[in-house]
């Protein structure tokens, strides 16, 4: 079968575009820039050029495949781009499903996240059908998760198109220093960074995002939602566990929320003045929230087995030394 993925360069899609390469899937991806791709120069693939923002652009890319993996997306936390957010996120998704309606494709993944499922102020995981409760925070990326959802739930139940979704937490794994919201990681991996927050995250290997990402295009039943996710800790204990494997001194300091608020709204200023901050107002809600998740439907349903966090975080670890990141 002959399937479209986009956002193949990605820390997720390349992973995705080699699993689909060992499977004998026929792959092709969508890329806006075809020297992006050159890391696949090995494997059997097909490059062609469009931008999920320029529908015009999808036409080609569409002719001829069966599926769709749906994973372009801009991940970054931070209200100051939230046009840009939207742009992308969300109408570049819903132009994505009018190719993938007007050339009858028989089975579309749409790669989410547990951000359009929500956060909690208690530390009780959510699930699928958990309510979203943090509207009141107008997190730009949260939100525009949220809306790209709608859209695809909306085309399954109107267009009848054959589509999953997936939502994975935060994925670590060889390869996931590359992204630009793993800044914080590698400067703990560094023992450069001592400060810590209240809040929980979900932690997920990249291998089992991808198998799980796989069962759902074999099992997941149509509309539905599958959270992928591994173990809920603190987030002092994610930094302790990085630092330990880096073998570096843990952070140390605790930051309290009214502190971490006051951040986020200097580094928001700083961003909005075309300077870098190391955190900003939606990082520091994000950081004080419990992103703690339950995948007992994928569990059950696709099969998803997480392995334990430790060795997805010593993986990410361990290539962040071998590609002499620290």
């Amino acid at each position: 079968m002959k399937v479209l993925i986009t956002g193949a360069t990605g820390f997720v899609g390349s992973w995705l575009t080699r699993a689909l390469c060992k499977r004998n899937f026929q792959v092709r991806i969508l890329c806006r820039n075809p020297k992006a791709a050159e890391e696949f120069y090995n494997l059997p693939i097909e490059v062609v050029t469009g931008d999920i923002t320029h529908p015009e652009s999808l036409n080609h890319a569409f002719q001829g495949v069966q599926g769709v993996f749906h994973l372009a997306a801009i991940m970054v936390k931070s209200k100051n781009i939230g046009e840009t957010m939207e742009r992308v996120n969300v109408n570049g998704t819903r132009n994505v499903l009018a190719a993938a309606l007007k050339h009858n494709i028989q089975r579309f993944i749409h790669m989410s996240s547990t951000a359009a499922i929500g956060a909690s102020f208690d530390g009780k995981p959510l699930n699928e059908n958990s309510p979203f409760k943090i509207s009141h925070l107008n997190l730009s990326y949260f939100e525009t998760k949220k809306a790209a959802e709608k859209l695809v739930q909306s085309a399954v139940k109107q267009e009848h198109l054959n589509a999953v979704i997936v939502n994975p937490s935060s994925i670590y794994g060889p390869e996931d220093a590359k992204k630009g919201s793993r800044t914080i990681q590698v400067k703990i991996a560094k023992g450069k960074f001592p400060f810590y927050s209240s809040g929980g995250v979900n932690i997920i290997g990249i291998e089992d995002v991808v198998e799980g990402t796989l069962s759902a295009w074999e099992k997941g039943r149509i509309g539905d939602r599958y959270i992928l996710s591994g173990e809920n800790i603190t987030i002092k204990d994610l930094f302790k566990i990085i630092a330990t494997e880096a073998k570096v001194t843990p952070p140390f300091i605790y930051l309290p929320n009214p502190v971490l608020h006051a951040l986020g709204k200097v580094g928001d200023f700083m961003e909005r003045r075309g300077k870098k901050a190391v955190i900003n107002s939606e990082k520091a809600h994000v950081a004080t929230l419990y992103n703690w998740f339950d995948s007992s439907k994928a569990q059950k349903e696709l099969g998803l087995r997480p392995k334990p966090i430790r060795q997805a975080i010593a993986s990410s670890v361990q290539w962040m030394k071998d590609n002499h990141v620290i």
